[in-house]
C-alpha cells in the first residue's frame, strides 16, 4: 500500500494529468443532478436538541382508576393555557443537509464524448490502437447512459486492468546455476540503476548474485554499479575501459559458475535501437555468452524510460528481434505525465512487465500491480 501511495503522489505531476482531463470531459456538456440520499442520512438527529417522538413510544397499558386523593389547601392560581406540542427538531447536521443536498455532475455518453476520451487516451500516450479499442469497450452497452467522472474513471481503471493483468509477473527464477540475466535499453534508460536495485533485492531474499558491469565505454557506469554492489555485499566484476563487453560476459559467467552463484546480472552499454552497429555488437555479446551456456540468457530485461513516451514502442519492437526479450522495466514514471504507454506496451506486445520506478531509492522499484497501477493512471483512490 505504501508503494501504491508513492506511486500515485509521484506518478503525475504535471498539468495535463489523465485524472483531470476527465473531470474536465464530464463537466464538458454535463449536468448537475442532485443526489438521491436516504432520509435518515440527511436527518442526523442531534442528541442535544433531538425531542423523541411520540409515534416510536412504545404502548403502555392504561393504569386502573384510583380513588381522587384530597388536594392539599394551598393558594390556588389559574392553571396555564396548554401550548400546542411542537414538532421534533431536527438535528443540527439534518438541518444543514436538507438545506444543500450533495450534488454531481453526469454527461451522456455518447459518440461526442467518446472521441474526447479518445484524444485525452492518445495524449497520454495509451497510442490510437489501444485508445481506440479501450473506448469501445468502456462505451459497449453504455451509449445514452449518464455517467458522473468518478464512474468514467472506475469504467478507464477498470480496461486498463483487464489489458494489463495478464503481463503483470515476476521475473522467473530458474535452477540453473548461475541463472544469466542480461540487462539491455537505450542510453539514459536505467540500467545500470535498476540491476542495482535488483541485485539488492535479490541479494535481501536470500540470493547470491554477482553483478558484470558490461558497459565498459561508460566508467560512470562501473563506479555507479561498484557503489551498488558495496551497498548490497554483491561481487562486481569489471575490465579495463574499452574492452570487449562479450568478452568480459564470457569471462563473468566463468566467475559465477566457480562461486556458485544463483544469478549473474549482466550490465550492457546503453544504445540507440537505430544504430545498426551497437545492435549487433548486442547479438554478438549472446551469440558469446550461449558458447558457455547455450540456454543463456535465462533473461532478457528491457530496460524502458517512460518519458520516452511512444518511441518505447519502437524500442521493444526492436530489442525483441535482436536480443529476444523477456520481460520489461518501466523507469521514471515519476517523470512523466504520460504513462498510458506501459498499457500501449502490454496491448501490442504482450510481454512481462516484472518492475515499475518512480524514484532513485531502493524501495522505489517494486513489483508491477496493473490494478494499483491504472488506479494511479486514472486519478481513483
Amino acid at each position: 500500500m505504501a508503494f501504491f501511495s508513492k506511486l500515485k503522489e509521484r506518478l503525475f505531476r504535471s498539468s495535463s494529468k489523465l485524472d483531470e482531463g476527465l473531470d474536465a470531459i464530464v463537466e464538458d456538456g454535463g449536468e448537475e443532478e442532485v443526489l438521491e440520499t436516504p432520509v435518515e442520512e440527511v436527518l442526523v438527529p442531534d442528541p442535544v436538541l433531538e425531542e423523541p417522538s411520540p409515534e416510536r413510544e412504545p404502548e403502555r397499558e392504561p393504569e386502573p382508576e384510583r380513588e381522587p386523593e384530597p388536594e392539599p389547601v394551598v393558594a390556588t392560581q389559574p392553571a396555564p393555557t396548554p401550548t400546542p406540542k411542537e414538532p421534533p427538531k431536527q438535528g443540527l447536521m439534518g438541518r444543514l443537509l436538507g438545506r444543500s443536498k450533495p450534488t454531481v455532475v453526469r454527461r451522456t455518453l455518447d459518440d461526442d464524448m467518446l472521441e474526447q476520451l479518445e484524444e485525452l487516451l492518445i495524449q497520454s500516450d495509451m497510442g490510437v490502437d489501444t485508445a481506440l479499442r479501450v473506448t469501445a469497450n468502456m462505451a459497449q452497452g453504455r451509449i445514452g447512459t449518464k455517467l458522473s467522472s468518478d464512474e468514467i474513471k472506475q469504467l478507464l481503471a477498470a480496461e486498463i486492468t483487464r489489458i494489463m493483468e495478464h503481463v503483470a509477473k515476476p521475473m522467473p527464477l530458474y535452477p540453473t546455476k548461475p541463472q544469466v540475466v542480461l540487462v539491455v535499453g537505450v542510453n539514459g534508460s536505467g540500467k545500470t540503476t535498476t540491476i542495482g536495485k535488483l541485485a539488492s533485492q535479490f541479494k535481501a531474499a536470500g540470493k547470491s548474485v554477482v553483478i558484470a558491469a558490461g558497459d565498459t565505454f561508460r566508467a560512470a557506469a562501473v563506479e555507479q554499479l561498484q557503489v551498488w554492489g558495496d551497498r548490497a555485499g554483491v561481487p562486481v566484476l569489471t575490465a579495463p575501459e574499452g574492452s570487449d563487453p562479450a568478452s568480459l560476459a564470457y569471462d563473468a559467467m566463468t566467475k559465477a559458475q566457480e562461486e556458485g552463484a544463483d544469478l549473474l546480472m549482466i550490465d550492457t552499454a546503453g544504445r540507440l535501437q537505430n544504430r545498426q552497429d551497437l545492435m549487433e555488437e548486442l547479438a554478438k555479446i549472446v551469440r558469446v555468452i550461449r558458447k558457455k551456456d547455450p540456454d543463456a540468457p535465462h533473461n532478457t530485461l528491457l530496460v524502458l524510460d517512460a518519458t520516452t513516451g511512444q518511441n518505447a514502442l519502437s524500442q521493444v519492437d526492436t530489442f525483441k528481434k535482436l536480443a529476444d526479450v523477456s520481460g520489461l522495466v518501466m523507469t521514471k514514471l515519476d517523470g512523466t505525465a504520460k504513462g498510458g504507454v506501459l498499457v500501449a506496451l502490454a496491448d501490442k506486445f504482450g510481454l512481462p512487465i516484472h518492475a515499475i520506478g518512480v524514484g532513485e531509492q531502493l524501495d522505489d522499484l517494486a513489483p508491477f500491480d496493473p490494478e494499483d497501477f491504472a488506479k494511479a493512471l486514472t486519478g481513483l483512490e
